[in-house]
């Protein structure tokens, strides 16, 4: 059987990143549907790149159209969503770029494997945990998803009627006393200036 061979890039991820004045990382933030992920995600994009760091933001729901178009809810296919944004968040992160992944990620597990892929390499991973309470998630319902299990429309959601194991030990618990957007990203904002001098 034919084995996949690695083959060592020419140009170095320290000669990259000295080039163009970059620092990569990756801010993993996970979370009940609902509970700011995205709106913390894109806001802290927006003032790194309005600094000038370079940020994307790899949003899960927008994946799904694309990357992870053939994964369904099902456990597995939870698992194999969360590995493939971890890979492609390291790799971004490699590059150089501040890769924010907002995404519920519900297993303990596959956060950890995403860490691991990260530091194996010496990346940066930062994991946040956006821990509004699940009432408050509910009230906002962006989606209209916690509506639609009261209702029996669908079922599988995380933290309501499928499992969600938060993180023992994140780096940042965000959200969990009604702190604001422009808090949450202050604090995220200030860990990668602090990350980025090292």
């Amino acid at each position: 059987m034919n084995a996949p061979h690695w083959h060592e890039p020419t140009v170095s991820r320290d000669d990259r990143w000295k080039k163009f004045g970059l620092r990569g990382m990756s801010i993993w933030i996970t979370g009940f549907s609902g509970s700011g992920k995205s709106t913390v995600a894109h806001e802290l994009a927006r003032q790194l790149v309005q600094a000038g760091t370079l940020a994307v933001v790899l949003d899960a729901d927008n994946l799904r159209h694309g990357l992870n178009a053939d994964l369904g809810f099902s456990d597995d296919d939870r698992r194999e969503n969360v590995r493939r944004v971890g890979q492609v968040a390291a790799l971004l992160a490699d590059t150089g770029v501040v890769t924010i992944v907002p995404i519920i990620s519900p297993f303990k597990e596959g956060r950890d494997a995403v860490r691991a892929v990260h530091e194996r390499t010496g990346l940066r991973f930062i994991e946040v945990h956006m821990a509004t309470p699940i009432d408050e998630c509910a009230n906002r319902d962006p989606k209209g998803l916690y509506r639609k299990v009261r209702d029996g429309e669908m079922t599988g959601l995380s933290g309501v009627d499928a499992p969600y194991e938060a993180p023992s030990s994140p780096d940042f618990v965000l959200g969990a006393h009604g702190e604001s957007v422009d808090q949450c990203v202050e604090a995220l904002f200030e860990a990668v200036r602090k990350a980025s001098v090292r």
